[in-house]
């Protein structure tokens, strides 16, 4: 190979990378019914901007029923920690729905200290009765889907 050929080997490569880094940089948008748009990153898991190794460490700490240190793992204080956390089943908020594809369950709830907002939260039926719902699944899809149309208003308690 000759030299000029390595170099304009060498150059594509660099062309390829600078084209790459530039491209990831812009990061992407999401244009929005209203015309508006939002621009946003997408985060490799294993990157160092990652936030999936403190979801992680929170989950298995309230797995493990450790609420003090998750809440430690918080931005919000620990009150508003546990506040959150306890806020689905205290009044005044209520649940308003509970919708099922076959043996998948989706709790709507009037969340009214958070300005009436509508969360949900999915269950599935097994052998021993209801357990929350946290497997990616067809059905837990479609229920994601009902409960945006449920919080849209195109679908009535």
């Amino acid at each position: 190979m000759t030299a000029r050929k390595r170099i304009a080997r060498r150059l594509e490569r660099w062309a390829g990378l600078l084209a790459f880094v530039a491209c990831a940089a812009l990061g992407a948008e999401l244009q929005l019914d209203d015309g508006s748009v939002i621009r946003y990153e997408v985060i490799a898991p294993a990157s160092a901007d990652s936030a999936s190794d403190t979801a992680q460490r929170l989950l298995s700490l309230l797995g493990e029923g450790k609420i003090d240190d998750a809440a430690a793992l918080s931005n919000a204080p620990q009150a508003e920690f546990r506040r959150v956390f306890a806020q689905y089943g205290s009044a005044p908020n209520r649940l308003v729905a509970e919708l099922a594809v076959g043996k998948h369950h989706l709790l709507v709830w009037d969340l009214a200290e958070a300005d009436h907002r509508l969360a949900g939260q999915f269950y599935v039926r097994g052998a021993d009765g209801f357990v929350l719902d946290d497997a990616p699944s067809e059905e837990r899809s479609r229920l994601q889907r009902l409960l945006a149309a449920y919080r849209q208003g195109r679908i009535k308690p």
